[in-house]
């Protein structure tokens, strides 16, 4: 009688551990299955670039959770510090903000810090709707005007809440100048980053921050040293370390790639942008692995075929893309394009900006000619 129990007590701890070993790894197999690592994707550019638009792109998506330049709390708070030494800072607050652990604010801003608090936070549709903001749905489009009015009261731990629902997490950053920087992050086995490196022609870039000297100040300063930016030569100083930042950056991405960046370095003009807005969207939604969605269609084919001038600095509305996007040519006086195409012609060369040789030029040259196709 014992003997017969001691088998059956056997019999039942094998079939016991036969479960163990056999369903419970599947069944973690298929938890993983079912919540893919998110993406990460940094577009990385430069002020005045057509960044915020491009970074709309992304924040409209109803995958995504987006924010604009959380680096500006870094810079803000650590302004006496070179770009250079502020690398470091960038990059670990990037990291964090990527990972969802928006702890990494508490360094540059107040303990009783609001969601509202967060630089440009409207300009994010993760931030304007559910969790963060019970006031939309997660798939409206949603504008930075209706969102401020509405949503700026919710606590800052939203932000975080909200970032851990989404499957891919977007950065637009303009205070990384070498991509090397940026190695730990794509070697990181945490992250699953691609970079989207967005230029635009030198002489538009130039032309528009002469609109904003004001704003871009402190920037400049931190960029390139107070006593560079002062005087005739100030604003051509900042655009050459511009300029070839996007050359290393664009060389480190391309040319004798390491192998961790392989698949996951994209260039965009933003001038192929407004050209062809769908197609440049697919193309940057496909390299993202995001769905181009019908409601995104029609919305980046509005918001570039506008009526609208530009004329507000830092307005993302719509407008008459292609047209804003060659202001410069009947604006920019040539001699100062003269100043730009000699600071930034290695970056011209390799981006394909061609450069103009005369007033006459300037005026009279077609597109196909201005801008070399990708």
């Amino acid at each position: 009688m014992v003997k017969s129990r001691r088998v059956q007590v056997l019999l039942i701890l094998v079939v016991l551990s036969f479960l163990l070993i056999h369903f419970l790894p599947c069944s973690n197999n298929a938890h993983m299955k079912e919540k893919p690592s998110p993406v990460h994707i940094l577009i990385l550019s430069s002020w005045r670039s057509g960044s915020s638009f491009t970074g709309q792109i992304f924040s409209q998506h109803p995958s995504v959770f987006y924010l604009m330049e959380p680096a500006w709390h870094v810079w803000v708070t650590m302004y006496q510090n070179s770009a250079k030494v502020l690398h470091m800072a960038v990059r670990d607050l990037v990291r964090s903000v990527f990972l969802c652990d928006m702890s990494v604010f508490d360094a540059y801003m107040s303990s009783q810090k609001k969601k509202s608090d967060l630089f440009q936070w409207e300009t994010s549709r993760a931030l304007c709707s559910p969790p963060a903001c019970d006031s939309f749905s997660r798939s409206d489009i949603i504008t930075a005007g209706n969102c401020k009015t509405i949503c700026g009261k919710y606590p800052f731990s939203k932000v975080e809440e909200a970032c851990k629902t989404y499957s891919h997490v977007a950065i637009k950053e303009v205070r990384f100048f070498d991509l090397k920087v940026l190695y730990p992050l794509l070697t990181d086995p945490s992250l699953n980053l691609k970079i989207i490196h967005l230029v635009r022609d030198p002489r538009a870039v130039f032309r528009s921050r002469e609109n904003t000297v004001a704003d871009l100040k402190r920037d400049s300063n931190i960029l390139v040293g107070s006593q560079k930016i002062k005087g005739e030569m100030g604003p051509y100083n900042t655009m050459q370390v511009i300029c070839k930042s996007h050359v290393e950056i664009y060389k480190a991405g391309s040319q004798a790639v390491p192998s961790f960046l392989k698949d996951r370095y994209l260039l965009v003009r933003y001038e192929d942008i407004v050209r062809d807005p769908l197609a440049r969207a697919a193309q940057m939604y496909r390299f993202a692995e995001l769905h181009f969605t019908p409601e995104l269609r029609k919305w980046v084919h509005n918001i570039t075929h506008g009526k609208g001038h530009g004329a507000q600095a830092f307005d993302i509305g719509s407008r008459d893309a292609l047209r804003v996007s060659q202001a410069w040519r009947k604006t920019l006086p040539f001699h100062k394009i003269e100043k730009v195409q000699n600071v930034c012609k290695d970056a011209m060369d390799l981006l394909g900006y061609r450069l103009v040789q005369s007033e006459e030029e300037q005026k009279n040259m077609s597109l196909d000619l201005l801008f070399a196709q990708n």
